[in-house]
């Protein structure tokens, strides 16, 4: 895969996860009144906020791996000089909230089935995040050493 389509692919899964932590809200806005009254399907209700859910993680667990391919396509032609420099590192722990957040407002309006399952795929996503830039790190230290 060509840098520019990874770097292109990033900025689209990233906007798309945007779009999706909108939709979360207006959901949880729009249906949360009438799901607590009972003017709704709660199984169907909660199940459409796993879905979404699922969704932000997904998106988000893409952009690491794209993110992850640019590296090593700026390593590979020597214009990477530091890993995780101070913007990238302030990006990953924005990124990393922003994907806590759906587990913590479901955890808030108790809603726990659904708030333990975002809880889970953050924790998978913490997981991945890890592996992936401990693959990256052998491949910028042999660039610092030269």
């Amino acid at each position: 895969m060509s840098l520019e389509i990874a770097s292109a692919n990033v900025n689209r899964n990233i906007t798309l996860a945007g779009t999706s932590v909108a939709i979360f809200t207006f959901l949880l806005f729009f249906l949360y009144p009438r799901y607590r009254s009972g003017e709704i399907d709660p199984t169907l209700f909660q199940f459409t906020i796993a879905v979404i859910v699922t969704v932000i993680f997904t998106l988000v667990i893409s952009v690491l791996y794209y993110y992850a391919r640019v590296v090593e396509e700026y390593v590979k032609r020597k214009e990477l000089n530091v890993l995780l420099g101070v913007p990238d590192a302030i990006w990953l722990v924005g990124y990393t909230l922003l994907l806590l957040m759906p587990s913590l407002i479901l955890f808030t309006i108790m809603l726990p089935i659904v708030a333990v399952y975002g809880l889970i795929l953050w924790f998978l996503y913490l997981g991945l995040t890890f592996s992936q830039f401990r693959k990256l790190r052998p491949l910028t230290a042999k660039l610092k050493a030269k």
